[in-house]
C-alpha cells in the first residue's frame, strides 16, 4: 500500500486558498486564461470543484522559478 502522503488528493478552494496568493475570482479569470490549473468537478453534474494537489504543487513551483527568473533578470 501506498504511503498517504502519495496518494494523489483532491483540494477544495479553503485548501487552495491557503497556498496560493490570490482571491478566488483572480484566480477564475486565470482558468479562464489558461494560466492556472482547472478545477475538476467531484461529482458529475454537481457544482463542488476540487483541484489536484499535485497541479496546485506544481503551479506555484514555476510562479517561484518566474518570479526567481525576473529577479536576475
Amino acid at each position: 500500500m501506498k504511503d498517504i502522503h502519495e496518494i494523489p488528493r483532491l483540494l477544495r478552494w479553503k485548501e487552495v486558498s491557503q497556498i496560493i496568493p490570490f482571491s478566488r475570482s483572480y484566480v477564475y479569470d486565470l482558468i479562464n486564461q489558461g494560466k492556472f490549473p482547472k478545477g475538476y468537478k467531484l461529482v458529475h453534474g454537481g457544482q463542488a470543484v476540487g483541484w489536484w494537489a499535485s497541479d496546485i504543487n506544481d503551479y506555484m513551483l514555476a510562479l517561484m522559478e518566474s518570479a526567481e527568473g525576473s529577479r536576475h533578470e
